[in-house]
């Protein structure tokens, strides 16, 4: 089996962190190393993590791009996984992970995305996100789509290899947000993107925040915008920052 390394870029993360570290920690096969990238959070985010016996790494500079680029770089697994701190994956994730890459064809996967909070599922959310996986590059990349092109973001637990992710670039620094689906375009120069057939459950903590309207409305506004050409760094002022 290969080794995989799991990297949580964390920002102020105290709330829902031990949540996410207890499910890691009850990985069947485990990971081989767990990182938790901090971005400069001012509650008890990094001793949380330090408590859960994970590797604790300071970024060099504030940002999901930065931090996820600076725990692969200090990962040692074959296989990467970026992993936000608000979502729960499946106890089996090694395994799925490793099964999701044997094809040498795939260069990148992710999960589905279940935004919950206790019992209660943002179904019309979760659907739009899962949704724009593939309505995105058919409508706004067709060509792209028909090589392989699935648009992935964070919540949605992106794994790949190790090569292929530096031969992809990396994480774009610069960008404020949307720097998942941007490598995702990357990725597709050295293989297919995939969605893998199994749920991850993210915190629906800007469901909450904003109303379900407001945050159907902000996603699908974002990934259209996106989709026509207006960088990220304009997108940013649509995406509040919520904890």
């Amino acid at each position: 089996m290969q080794r995989l390394s799991i990297i949580i870029p964390t920002l102020n993360e105290a709330a829902c962190l031990a949540a996410t570290l207890e499910r890691v920690q009850a990985l069947d096969p485990p990971a081989w190393e767990v990182l938790v990238v901090d971005g400069g959070s001012q509650d008890h985010t990094t001793a949380i993590a330090a408590g859960a016996g994970v590797r604790v790494l300071q970024s060099p500079a504030t940002g999901r791009a930065v931090q996820m680029n600076e725990g692969a770089r200090q990962a040692s697994g074959a296989l990467l996984c970026f992993l936000h701190a608000d979502t729960l994956i499946p106890t089996d994730l090694v395994a799925v992970a490793e099964r999701a890459l044997v094809d040498p064809s795939v260069a990148c996967s992710g999960f589905v995305s279940l935004m919950r909070s206790g019992q209660r599922t943002c179904w019309g959310v979760s659907g739009l996100n899962l949704l724009k996986t593939y309505l995105a590059p058919l409508l706004f990349r067709p060509l792209q789509f028909l090589r392989g092109l699935r648009l992935l973001f964070g919540d949605q637990v992106m794994i790949t290899r190790r090569h292929t992710f530096w031969s992809g670039g990396g994480f774009d620094e610069a960008l404020p947000l949307l720097e998942d689906g941007d490598l995702c375009f990357r990725l597709l120069k050295q293989g297919r993107i995939r969605l893998i057939r199994r749920v991850v459950v993210s915190s629906d903590r800007r469901v909450r925040a904003w109303g379900a309207g407001k945050a159907m409305a902000t996603y699908l506004g974002i990934g259209i915008l996106w989709g026509l050409g207006l960088p990220p760094r304009h997108l940013r002022r649509f995406y509040d920052d919520v904890r």
